[in-house]
C-alpha cells in the first residue's frame, strides 16, 4: 500500500483478513491502538451539545471499528509496533 498523497510505500502495514491495516508512524499506531481498545467510543459535547467526532475516526473502515475484531487488531498493532525497534 502507498501513501495516498505522497505515493510512497507505507512501511507499517499488515494483512488483516484480506484488508490492509496500516499506519504512517508510531504516533498513528498510538491513535489506532487507543481507538480500537476503547470500549466506549463517543464524541465529546460542545456547549450546544452537538456531537463532534475527530475526522480520522469518521474515516476508519467498518472492519477496524468492529468490536468483534478488537483483540485481533490490537495484536496486529502490537506486531507492527515491534517492527519500529
Amino acid at each position: 500500500m502507498r501513501d495516498p498523497f505522497l505515493r510512497q510505500p507505507l512501511w507499517l502495514q499488515t494483512d488483516f483478513d484480506g484488508q490492509v491495516l496500516w499506519a504512517y508512524n508510531e504516533r498513528h499506531l498510538d491513535y489506532l491502538e487507543a481507538y480500537v481498545a476503547a470500549r466506549l467510543r463517543e464524541g465529546y459535547l460542545t456547549a450546544n451539545h452537538a456531537r463532534i467526532w475527530m475526522a480520522m475516526a469518521d474515516r476508519l473502515p467498518t472492519w477496524l471499528k468492529a468490536a468483534n475484531n478488537r483483540e485481533r487488531i490490537l495484536r496486529s498493532i502490537a506486531r507492527m509496533r515491534t517492527s519500529l525497534s
